[in-house]
């Protein structure tokens, strides 16, 4: 017999262990640049057949809420910059912690933009960070995560 996974870690002796769902992961051009670090780029085809459209709201929804009913935690959306709206949606029908995976593309367009000095870095990684927080986001996965910490250190 099948069991959700909250049940089948549960029966196991691990109800200590959260899981973090993966409900809502787009199929995304934002994920280029850990794709090429991690040789992780498909030999042939592409990830769209499981992974979301982005043109599709609604299938955020329905797959959060079965995550939610197979007992996740957490509720991820990845990307995060692209997909705030959806962040928002999920967080106003998903009574759990909401998480946005701000992703390597989102981190190295700011970055590149930053080191050539078309924008201030250190401004608009808070000003992202910020706008996922208001989106709906409890917790943000970032690669900006050092940097973001030691800028919000030095501003007390």
């Amino acid at each position: 017999m099948w069991l959700h996974p909250r049940a089948a870690l549960d029966e196991a002796g691990f109800n200590h262990i959260p899981i973090m769902s993966y409900a809502v992961k787009y199929a995304s051009a934002f994920y280029g640049p850990f794709r090429d670090a991690a040789e992780s780029t498909p030999q042939f085809g592409n990830r769209k057949t499981y992974q979301m459209d982005p043109a599709n709201r609604r299938e955020a929804l329905r797959e959060a809420e079965s995550d939610v009913k197979e007992g996740a935690d957490f509720i991820i959306v990845k990307p995060g910059l692209p997909y705030l709206d959806v962040l928002r949606e999920v967080r106003d029908h998903v009574n759990l912690p909401m998480v946005a995976y701000n992703v390597s593309g989102e981190y190295a367009m700011v970055k590149a933009a930053g080191l050539n000095g078309w924008i201030d870095e250190k401004a608009v990684v808070l000003e992202s960070l910020t706008a996922m927080k208001r989106a709906g986001a409890d917790l943000i996965i970032t690669y900006h995560a050092k940097d973001a910490a030691s800028w919000l250190k030095e501003e007390g």
